[in-house]
């Protein structure tokens, strides 16, 4: 397969046997059918980032006019290794943004957030958290609060831009004693170029950190690199690809690894960041941005829904 588009991007292409495609990512691959036209061939899918509980998904790929459900000859492949975490790591840094179509990104931000993504366990329950808050929905609507400036309708203290650097262990299994459930949200400069930096580490089982695929609303981002181990505030920013990075709006956050992504807040509004498996996001993996919402116009009353409004609380 030849890889030439990602999230709706063009990419450089690059061929490649398996394409490893994380929850909410698009792509497209071109395939020259110039093998042995008279059978068939095995098309494969496999789980990978999480031991399979599932056989291999099977289909074929047909060349007319052998029948479409003729067997061809050959075993199925099983695929790469669910846990082969290298070979996830190695393509993910070998996409380009297409010679001819590279948007390039600013060469600084104006704000860094870092992201701490963790596993805990708040009042019993499991939770994802990030900087050891998980994210809750209020009961009112963010754009509604926010436009019509109901300041008891979530907490106005902002989450912290980062945690404790220095201290915490990515590879071992953490207490966070201090994990809460939070609806804070990030407010952003309308306009400003963000870097975001996703950090993962351990879960609540030993020797486990889990692949989480972030999805940002309402913007695509540059995705400046991915690195193993702890991320470096003070170096690792060089090893940024700030001259043809790809722009998607998925990107994937390895095993103890980190991701750098970077994004104009232009789009007026009130924005989700969230891990792409739905259970995780339910589970609090997510955060919140807002830019720009003194530019958004009035809110028709069909979107209002449950919440205060006006100063009324609607049932």
């Amino acid at each position: 397969m030849t890889v030439v588009e990602a999230d709706g991007n063009y990419v450089e292409p690059f061929a490649i046997r398996n394409l490893y495609i994380y929850s909410g990512e698009t792509y497209s691959v071109l395939v020259k059918a110039d093998q042995d036209s008279s059978r068939n061939y095995w098309a494969t899918i496999n789980v990978v980032a999480r031991q399979p509980a599932t056989p291999t998904g099977l289909a074929i790929f047909n060349y007319y006019p052998n029948h479409p459900q003729k067997q061809p000859p050959t075993v199925p492949t099983t695929g790469p290794l669910w846990n082969d975490t290298t070979s996830r790591l190695a393509q993910s840094l070998a996409f380009k943004a297409r010679q001819g179509f590279i948007n390039t990104p600013p060469v600084t931000s104006d704000r860094v957030i870092v992201l701490l993504n963790t596993q805990n366990k708040i009042d019993g329950h499991f939770k994802w958290s990030l900087n050891n808050l998980s994210l809750i929905l209020p009961q009112t609507p963010y754009l509604i609060a926010l436009r019509e400036n109901l300041t008891d309708a979530f907490v106005q203290e902002p989450p912290p831009d980062g945690y404790d650097f220095a201290n915490y262990d990515i590879h071992s299994v953490a207490k966070n004693v201090n994990a809460a459930s939070s609806n804070r949200i990030y407010r952003l400069r309308f306009n400003s170029t963000v870097d975001v930096i996703l950090q993962n580490a351990n879960s609540m089982t030993v020797n486990n950190s889990e692949t989480h695929p972030w999805h940002l609303h309402g913007h695509d981002f540059w995705v400046l690199g991915y690195g193993t181990g702890k991320y470096n505030l003070s170096c690792d920013w060089r090893k940024y690809n700030v001259v043809n990075p790809i722009m998607k709006n998925t990107a994937p956050l390895h095993p103890y690894g980190w991701t750098a992504l970077r994004f104009r807040a232009d789009n007026p509004g009130v924005w989700a960041f969230h891990c792409h498996v739905e259970s995780h996001f339910y589970m609090g993996m997510g955060v919140v941005f807002e830019e720009g919402i003194e530019q958004v116009g009035e809110l028709p009353s069909s979107i209002r829904g449950c919440g205060e409004s006006e100063g009324h609380h609607r049932p």
